[in-house]
């Protein structure tokens, strides 16, 4: 017997990692999506439901991924890492038959399983090696178009070839330098220096200027000085002792959002990972695009009880700006500019 694929409507979105909750919200109150009744558990789907599958209307729930039937939106969810923006429904009775389905379309797959856990190792292993080590910063985003698959029962499987990321299953995992920075942050700034770099060619450079709103405990202004940069630091608390040691390192012990900007001069890179309101935070960022004293900014949207989502469209409504959730994000969006 050969494969079978059939195109199903809609779209799939993968959530996060430990951020279903999250995107089952995002589903009903951005997009106006059904998810009272999702299907928590779906049967294991057999080839007899190949031909049925196409007209199930309720949203289906596989794992953490969510399979919309009826997707109308342009735009993709924040809390998904990776939407299946083109799915076929492939029915299989071998290993080789699914590699051979998948390998038909195009070269690079990745995989998200929720079952069927050997099966779907056996599949991948027939395909062409991709190399999933994880990445040093800084460095490139992969060029090339990536797929992904999720087996549905042991002789069907979902899959996309068109994707929302290059990068397989979304999630951009970095090389982590667990003795110099002081705190985690700083994977976060890490992974928005690399897509800003990756989309726009941007990145700090040696001798730029940069200030770093709500600096304490330092990880993010230690990135920056990795790079070369100096740094205006600012915050209520002291940064790590090597950092307040750093020539390069100007700190101000302030309050970021009060501190007059026209008392700072003008930067290259204006960051925050400051937690606030994201309204304070809009008004702060839209001040400094008014002033012209930044080239670029990265901040980071703290999501504080209930999700405003007009706040969020605000943000990436700023031209030259762009809203993600990255893989090192928390309960938290990241805004992006560049001039």
């Amino acid at each position: 017997m050969s494969f079978t694929s059939v195109q199903v409507p809609g779209r799939a979105f993968l959530a996060f990692p430990d951020k279903l909750p999250f995107l089952l919200h995002e589903l009903s109150h951005r997009f106006s999506i059904d998810v009272s009744h999702i299907e928590h558990s779906p049967r294991d789907f057999t080839n007899t439901a190949l031909e049925s599958f196409p007209s199930e209307k309720t949203p289906m729930l596989f794992g953490s991924l969510v399979y919309i039937p009826e997707w109308n939106s342009l735009k993709n969810p924040y809390w998904s890492s990776c939407a299946y923006e083109s799915p076929l429904i492939v029915s299989f009775s071998s290993i080789k038959e699914a590699a051979r389905s998948l390998k038909d379309i195009q070269r690079n797959w990745s995989s998200f399983q929720y079952a069927n856990f050997r099966r779907a190792s056996l599949i991948t292993d027939a395909l062409p090696y991709m190399n999933r080590k994880k990445k040093t910063f800084p460095c490139a985003l992969p060029q090339s178009p990536v797929g992904i698959f999720t087996l549905l029962g042991p002789s069907l499987m979902l899959c996309s070839a068109v994707t929302s990321s290059y990068i397989p299953s979304g999630i951009l995992e970095l090389e982590e330098d667990h003795e110099n920075p002081p705190s985690r942050a700083y994977l976060k700034l890490q992974e928005a220096l690399i897509r800003i770099n990756s989309e726009k060619g941007v990145l700090p450079k040696p001798g730029e200027r940069c200030l770093d709103a709500g600096a304490c405990p330092g990880g993010w202004t230690w990135v920056l000085r990795q790079l070369g940069c100096t740094v205006t630091a600012v915050d209520r608390s002291e940064l790590s002792p090597s950092l307040m040691n750093d020539t390069c390192v100007t700190f101000i012990k302030h309050d970021a959002f009060t501190l007059p900007m026209e008392d700072l001069g003008s930067f290259d890179w204006v960051l925050s990972d400051v937690i606030c309101y994201p309204e304070r935070l809009l008004s702060w960022v839209k001040k400094w695009i008014e002033t012209g004293r930044v080239k670029n900014m990265v901040c980071t949207i703290k999501l504080q009880g209930e999700q405003n989502w007009a706040i969020i469209d605000e943000f990436a409504a700023i031209p030259g700006s762009s809203v993600v959730h990255l893989a090192y994000n928390k309960h938290e969006l990241t805004w992006m500019y560049t001039s």
